[in-house]
């Protein structure tokens, strides 16, 4: 499977790893799973550091590249068609810029996002995986 992580199953899955369900937990650790990281998480955590929300080992950036490499994932970098995917979503999805830019790379990128989000959970426009299980 080809799994895009959320943020905060990154975070969790480098810091906190319980925090994960045992089947996700395998399945990170599984070399028959492809991981992806968008670049919007890396924004979303350096957010977060700088706000002293999460604190982190290095500085961000190296963090994020350390994270990648230990789960052997795949940067995703936010281009025009994930951009404009971002605000095209079908139906009724809520309105959080990462949570969109996150969502739209799924879908473009035909991939399954893994997260502990309800509403993306939720949202039947794309394929997820609950993170907690």
């Amino acid at each position: 499977m080809r799994l895009l992580l959320d943020t905060h199953v990154l975070l969790w899955a480098v810091a906190a790893p319980t925090q994960l369900g045992k089947r996700t937990r395998e399945r990170l650790l599984d070399p028959g799973e492809q991981l992806f990281v968008s670049a919007i998480s890396s924004l979303e955590i350096a957010r977060l550091a700088s706000l002293g929300q999460v604190e982190l080992a290095s500085p961000v950036q190296a963090w994020c590249e350390r994270a990648r490499r230990a789960l052997n994932a795949t940067s995703v970098v936010v281009d025009e068609a994930i951009a404009v995917e971002a605000y095209a979503l079908p139906g009724d999805f809520h309105p959080d810029p990462a949570d969109r830019l996150l969502v739209a790379t799924a879908r473009v990128l035909g991939l399954q996002i893994v997260t502990a989000d309800k509403r993306i959970l939720a949202y039947r426009a794309v394929r997820s995986v609950n993170a907690k299980r």
